[in-house]
């Protein structure tokens, strides 16, 4: 299916190129629909579901041609959809629920780890163990764990489906090293990472060594994701890991960030040998942990 989320960008993005290639302010705009600023703002910001009958409205106060009409209706039709992400709403965590949304029309999703390994190839026992860690350290759970687990999966299910998104994901070699989950629980993970990507080729898991040089010289402050779409017209979407889940959709953003992965992939260990890693690292927890 198309993304809702990337769907509402596309329409905020056509919705303001139009108002203001007709040369009215939003205000205007408002008056002659009848609605109030905010409305047509968070439209434009896309900040809410749209509601099809204003999207009308908006369209003939515009004036818009015959084919905006029919295409820009259409990616609203799109944007107000509905996923089986909305059915658990916040129980499975609202960050996760809008990476579900963005995840359902992807067709690449890159990603950077430094702290944790990636959601999208954890197994449930390392998913457990993360909860399980969010408890001792007293975070706020914001979510039901039973729901966020099963979630996990039905995202995996999406991602993993016949033709799916390109998957590539660079983990430094930090997270192998100080293991946030007891070594039983970390073995499982790693040979199921192993698994997945031996048996899937587009899936690709490179690791980022600790000595790795990254010119300029600077590691990335947090976690994220650059997700690419079938649409050339949808705009990329970045999403960084911080406190408050920060969404970048201007080109400069993006692109910044895609130089980044493409400089974190240079230094990182090649894919064979990252999994030789990965293989290598599960052997030797296993033998730590003992019978």
């Amino acid at each position: 299916m198309t993304s809702p989320f990337v769907r509402r960008q596309r329409l905020a993005m056509e919705l303001r190129t139009l108002r203001e290639q007709r040369g009215i302010t939003a205000d205007e705009l408002s008056k002659l629909i009848f609605r109030s600023r905010t409305t047509i703002s968070k439209l434009e910001n896309a900040r809410c579901r749209p509601d099809l009958g204003d999207i009308s409205n908006i369209l003939t106060a515009l004036g818009a041609s015959r084919e905006d009409v029919e295409k820009i209706f259409e990616i609203a039709r799109q944007a107000t959809a509905r996923g089986w992400w909305d059915a658990y709403g916040d129980t499975m965590g609202a960050r996760q629920r809008m990476y579900a949304n963005i995840e359902s029309g992807a067709s690449s999703i890159r990603e950077y780890h430094q702290t944790a390994l990636p959601g999208l190839l954890q197994c449930p026992e390392y998913h457990w163990a993360l909860i399980d860690l969010d408890k001792i350290e007293g975070s706020t759970i914001n979510y039901v764990p039973e729901q966020s687990v099963e979630a996990r999966q039905r995202r995996q299910q999406t991602v993993f489906r016949t033709g799916g998104p390109r998957f590539e994901v660079i983990v430094d070699e930090f997270v192998l090293k100080r293991l946030a989950v007891p070594r039983p629980v970390m073995v499982t993970q790693l040979r199921h990472m192993v698994r997945l990507v031996t048996h899937e080729p587009r899936f690709t898991v490179l690791v980022l060594p600790l000595d790795a040089q990254v010119p300029p010289g600077r590691l990335p402050a947090s976690a994220y994701t650059i997700y690419s779409f079938p649409d050339p017209e949808d705009p990329q979407l970045v999403v960084a890991e911080t406190s408050n889940c920060l969404v970048h959709t201007t080109l400069d953003e993006v692109t910044g960030y895609e130089r980044l992965h493409d400089r974190l992939r240079e230094a990182a260990l090649p894919a064979l040998e990252s999994l030789s890693l990965l293989t290598d690292t599960a052997d030797r927890l296993n033998e730590q942990a003992g019978p």
